[in-house]
């Protein structure tokens, strides 16, 4: 019994130990804001891309602690804006990655020969703002049109180059008419039911650069109901990201 007593205190006294002896992470909580834009350095307009990994993301490097740190990604919103309100207070380097010529841009040897990213202490609310060149602006011609005689929806458009470095001049590869019942709407996220891609082989979609392109819908669109639209273009460069419109909605009767 005395036994069972004693190894019953150990085990007790242990486990006591273990509580005491433990370490909490002390470390302060995020409590910093960043927000900004994401704007054409030749229009001022915002840059279109869209929800999630296929759209632009902020990078953010914190050198509080390393020159070379790990960096930290989030992405932005479809109209070119972002928000974070679970930021750490710290140093940071801050760029933008997307479907535009590079902020950060490096030779041959990995050695950076362009750096337009903005370095600051982010505390409390911080702001920065990224005016970029787009690969392609990706215009409306006309408001998209509902054809009633097969319930389809028909649209014009024109793309234009963004930028004038050749580099980054690269060939259009297609260009897609998004269709979805959501408002997130874009590669991520659409209809394939509805949704129309034409693509170009080499060289050929440079052919179609300041020319009007018309696209309508694949099917017949159920009624009673808005959809919302938009169309992508994109070149042959890194992962090929859109550039895209900003949506429009369309009421079909």
């Amino acid at each position: 019994m005395k036994r069972q007593l004693y190894l019953a205190g150990l085990c007790f006294a242990l486990l006591l130990n273990n509580a005491c002896s433990k370490k909490y992470d002390n470390y302060p909580e995020p409590d910093a804001t960043l927000t900004g834009s994401i704007t054409d350095l030749a229009t001022g307009k915002p840059v279109q891309t869209e929800a999630g990994s296929n759209g632009a993301r902020i990078r953010l490097d914190e050198l509080s602690w390393s020159a070379t740190p790990t960096p930290y990604y989030f992405y932005a919103m479809q109209d070119g804006t972002y928000r974070n309100t679970k930021i750490f207070s710290a140093k940071y380097r801050i760029s933008v990655e997307g479907a535009f010529v590079p902020l950060i841009q490096y030779d041959g040897a990995g050695n950076i020969t362009v750096d337009k990213s903005q370095t600051l202490d982010v505390k409390g609310s911080a702001k920065v703002d990224f005016k970029v060149e787009p690969f392609l602006n990706v215009d409306w011609v006309s408001d998209p049109v509902y054809n009633s005689a097969d319930s389809t929806i028909t649209v014009k458009v024109k793309f234009t180059r963004g930028n004038s470095n050749p580099s980054f001049q690269n060939n259009v590869t297609d260009v897609f008419l998004f269709v979805n019942a959501t408002t997130y709407v874009g590669n991520n996220n659409y209809d394939n039911r509805y949704s129309n891609k034409i693509s170009y082989g080499g060289t050929a979609g440079n052919s179609q650069i300041g020319q009007t392109i018309t696209i309508t819908t694949r099917d017949k669109l159920p009624g009673k109901r808005s959809y919302f639209i938009r169309v992508g273009a994109r070149v042959d460069y890194g992962l090929k990201y859109y550039n895209y419109t900003d949506i429009k909605t369309v009421a079909v009767p």
